[in-house]
């Protein structure tokens, strides 16, 4: 388990990480209290070794690796890495290297009215897309024909999923500095769509202090090649042949992912701490009213006026879900690194995600495509990411990766899904910095064809 933030990240030891939650994801406070500028970290090869000094006597860099150092583009095309006898191909940056600057680098780049929250901008969010459900399901039902439905149903899930991002900032805190506004209003956004707020927020925050760990990160994480091999080969070809992936946020929600057990509604599961029951009891109980609201109104107004006016909306907000957050930690042209052991570091783990562009839908679902920032700094609100993300890029350098620009509407994605599941399915049970390896004799993967 990753213990420690290394010390490139110029941060003291934080408490050991369990798989299961612990309270509050670490402060900025705790993140940046010790933070300090060091020097630009260079790289040296030598043969088949990788070491690079981030300017404090004694760190070495070794790295574990269970992949060669040259680091192939998806394509097949080595997109100028740094090939195994030390000789450059065009390019010596290693996406696996420790980065030549630290959290606190990034943060000073930021402007500091970026991190000052609205409430009141908050809620006109809220307010405007409430506004837009309500409005969307009267206008379905008014017209109530096979040539407003479908367009319906794309619509309202979208707005589901735009509720739920609201929810989802209610719980990392960016939403207001009001502990107890967070709360009403997230459980409110959350329940509405069959989401547990407390049970999600507490995996979520997990998810965020151990993003790019092997073992330890909560949702999309990669499988190890053991545990990968344990599964049968249904179960193997569910998990990656569409549109099944996409569909896995309810029962992750049951069951979390392979290889873990527990589940979000449940308060003695893995994923509390005994101070937390009262939270999950308490979002449980919420979602469960709502599932009994819809039953009543299913009695009311027929299954079938349900099944159009919220059940195909929330399959599709399901969806949503489970194709942007994946898209956050997959299907990169060139392979990124996940770590285990001391090579894993907050800072490194979080430059492992990918910001995307969604066209149109951007400002729908409230830039949660800005991606990289928010996962390093969760508390700058939603609406300032855009800003803080073009502030932060000359200290990330090339650990950015520039999204490709969409159209009004991102399809270009769709094809960056289908070649990550059919490329993307586990890791080595070794090394400390790992990446994605293909099952050949999986049908469907891209060496099956």
């Amino acid at each position: 388990m990753a213990s420690w933030v290394l010390s490139e990240c110029g941060l003291k030891p934080l408490p050991r990480v369990y798989p299961q939650a612990r309270n509050g994801l670490t402060s900025k406070t705790a993140i940046f209290a010790n933070a300090r500028p060091l020097p630009v970290c260079k790289s040296n090869i030598f043969g088949s070794s990788l070491r690079a000094s981030n300017g404090i006597r004694g760190t070495n860099w070794a790295l574990n690796v269970s992949a060669p150092l040259r680091v192939p583009s998806v394509d097949g095309g080595d997109n100028g890495r740094v090939s195994v006898n030390g000789v450059e191909d065009g390019s010596d940056f290693d996406p696996g290297a420790p980065p030549p600057f630290n959290l606190a680098d990034i943060r000073a780049a930021i402007p500091k009215h970026l991190w000052v929250k609205d409430p009141w901008r908050s809620m006109s969010y809220v307010v405007r897309d409430v506004a837009v459900v309500l409005g969307l399901a009267a206008v379905a039902a008014y017209f109530n024909n096979w040539v407003v439905w479908p367009l319906y149903w794309f619509a309202q899930g979208t707005m589901f999923w735009a509720l739920f991002v609201l929810g989802h900032d209610c719980g990392h805190g960016s939403f207001s500095n009001n502990p107890k506004l967070n709360s009403v209003v997230g459980h409110l956004l959350h329940s509405s769509i069959l989401v547990p707020y407390h049970g999600w927020r507490i995996s979520h925050r997990t998810h965020h202090q151990n993003h790019g760990h092997v073992e330890n990160d909560e949702s999309w994480h990669p499988l190890s090649e053991k545990v990968y091999k344990t599964l049968d080969k249904a179960t193997q070809m569910l998990r990656f042949t569409l549109p099944f992936p996409m569909l896995a946020y309810p029962f992750y929600l049951w069951g979390r992912s392979p290889g873990k057990s527990g589940s979000h509604f449940d308060p003695n599961s893995d994923l509390f701490v005994p101070n937390e029951r009262k939270d999950i009891i308490t979002s449980t109980a919420c979602w469960t009213a709502m599932a009994g609201l819809l039953v009543g109104l299913s009695f009311v107004m027929g299954p079938v006026q349900m099944l159009k006016l919220y059940g195909v909306p929330y399959w599709l907000f399901v969806m949503w879900l489970d194709l942007v957050t994946y898209l956050h930690h997959h299907g990169h042209e060139d392979k990124l690194p996940w770590y285990r052991g001391k090579e894993w570091s907050y800072l490194r783990g979080g430059l492992t995600t990918l910001d995307r562009d969604y066209g149109l839908i951007n400002n729908i679902h409230h830039d949660i495509g800005t991606h990289v920032i928010h996962h390093l700094f969760p508390q700058i609100p939603h609406y300032n990411l855009v800003e803080a993300t073009e502030a932060a890029k000359p200290v990330l350098g090339k650990y950015y990766r520039e999204p490709k620009k969409s159209g009004p509407l991102p399809l270009h994605l769709l094809g960056v899904l289908i070649r990550s599941m059919k490329r993307d399915h586990y890791v080595s049970d070794t090394g400390d910095v790992v990446y994605y390896q293909t099952d050949k004799k999986l049908p469907g993967s891209v060496t099956s064809e």
